[in-house]
């Protein structure tokens, strides 16, 4: 993972960058950071947020391109499109692994310019093939597997931006980051409803057409804007350390839950929308085009608000977990998340006793229990990530606690790299999302309620484990350091 390597001076002079290159830097020494540290920092994370805006976009755009599909001109249903918007998902998740060591490797702004000019590829390769309905499914798969390039650059910008900000400020730093980035997803959901709404659902090439030129933006921000930090260190090895942690294993589990809900309904909202709006529109009658095209944009109108305020509501968790505490902030989370998730069953499950399309109010009823879904992952986003630095740096206390600058630099590696481990497996969760909310539309209700009470029921047990794990008093007298879990309240 990504060592910073600290250099401490009495005189604190203030970090420099020539050329796009900085050879001192050590966040925590706070003369240096007043000094001008501050300002390179939020150079960077302005630069890095950008990037993982358009990268977000990029992932999430089948979520939007599902919606330019109707059945009858392309001959995918509903279950057929929810696994094709898991299939990015998926290669997002794997790629953030590798993604974590790029930053140290290639240097931030370095990766940053290749990882988004690499995003033109999937935007290049869905404008050609969307616009041919006779492609094969298998092909739209492949197609959308590159989207997941889009998935990647999360790590890597979490993992450049948390060298770049001192411990008291990750919270906001990453809340920041991740939140910035998670609007790329209702972003590109709002250009799809413009094109949607001024050109009809039968001109998706719009969308991918926009993407290729914010990519070429972003590129060239970052080239003129953002800074390779020189003291960062590849440890691959961290990755294989961090794990044996219990701590590591646990938040990968809780951020399944917070972040995994996040981008799964992110690209499955639009779609569980439309077919409730065709269902309403069709009353038991074939869907024509135009009925198609009429559940399109009223599904358009409303899919990207839940991850628009998911991604608002980030920086806030880790801002409240700054001052509250990571764990306390998490269980709120879950506890709100199962009650969001009971309004979706109780919808669901009427919905399903009533043979009709779903009415006004349970129309109304799902769209509350999403929207409030999306705000309250999005603070367990923050929260759950503000945990990883509190618990490391508990940890580097009691391993080195009589040499600060070792204590400083483990707790940065370690941190580092469950950052992206835990992004990756938050991430599986968003694919987890889909192929539960597929295989329950291919059940007897042909309905997402079984669904919605799978989604319940794990949310109870991320509860349980965050109580259990971090709030709960310590029953034992003196823990091991290697392995001490220190309470976050």
């Amino acid at each position: 993972m990504v060592t910073i390597s600290p250099s401490h001076s009495n005189s604190s002079p203030p970090p420099v960058s020539i050329g796009h290159r900085i050879d001192r830097w050590d966040p925590e020494d706070e003369a240096a950071w007043e000094a001008g540290g501050k300002n390179i920092a939020r150079r960077n994370l302005l630069g890095s947020i950008l990037a993982e805006h358009i990268g977000f976009s990029v992932w999430s755009v089948w979520s939007v391109m599902v919606l330019f599909m109707p059945t009858a001109v392309y001959h995918i249903d509903a279950a057929g499109k929810f696994f094709l918007v898991a299939v990015p998902t998926l290669v997002g998740a794997v790629l953030r692994l590798p993604y974590t060591f790029a930053t140290a490797t290639f240097g931030g702004r370095n990766w940053t310019i290749i990882s988004a000019l690499a995003l033109a590829v999937p935007m290049t390769l869905t404008l050609y093939f969307i616009s041919r309905p006779e492609t094969s499914y298998t092909t739209f798969m492949i197609v959308a597997a590159f989207a997941g390039l889009g998935g990647g650059n999360f790590a890597s910008s979490m993992t450049n931006i948390n060298a770049f900000y001192p411990q008291r400020l990750k919270g906001w730093a990453l809340g920041l980051n991740a939140g910035g980035g998670n609007i790329g997803v209702p972003a590109i959901q709002l250009i799809g409803l413009l094109v949607i709404a001024t050109w009809g659902n039968r001109s998706p090439q719009i969308v991918c057409a926009v993407y290729l030129v914010l990519i070429g933006i972003a590129a060239v921000i970052a080239a003129l804007y953002m800074d390779n930090l020189t003291n960062q260190k590849t440890d691959a090895r961290s990755l294989l350390d961090v794990l044996k942690f219990r701590d590591s294993w646990i938040i990968s589990f809780l951020y399944i839950g917070t972040f995994g809900s996040f981008i799964g309904f992110s690209f499955a909202f639009g779609q569980i929308l439309q077919l409730n709006f065709l269902a309403g529109l069709a009353n038991g009658a074939p869907a024509t085009p135009a009925m198609q095209a009429t559940a399109a944009l009223h599904a358009a109108q409303i899919a990207f608000i839940g991850p628009l305020l998911g991604s608002l509501s980030r920086p806030l968790g880790g801002r409240l977990a700054d001052k509250i505490g990571g764990g306390r902030i998490t269980l709120y989370s879950f506890v709100a998340m199962m009650a969001a998730a009971g309004v979706l069953v109780v919808a669901g499950t009427v919905d399903d006793a009533n043979a009709e399309a779903a009415n006004t109010a349970i129309m109304t009823a799902y769209v509350v229990g999403f929207i409030l879904l999306f705000v309250i992952s999005g603070i367990g986003n923050g929260s759950v990530y503000k945990m990883i630095p509190a618990v490391f740096a508990a940890k580097a206390a009691a391993l080195h606690p009589h040499d600060a600058p070792t204590a400083a630099v483990w707790s940065r590696t370690m941190s580092g790299a469950l950052i992206g481990i835990a992004g990756a497996v938050g991430a599986l969760g968003g694919v987890a999302i889909n192929l539960v909310l597929r295989a329950s539309y291919l059940g007897v209700d042909k309905s997402a309620t079984t669904a919605f009470w799978v989604f319940a029921a794990f949310y109870i047990i991320c509860a349980v484990i965050t109580w259990t794990m971090y709030l709960r008093r310590p029953t034992v007298s003196t823990p091991t350091p290697a392995d001490a879990l220190t309470p976050i309240h």
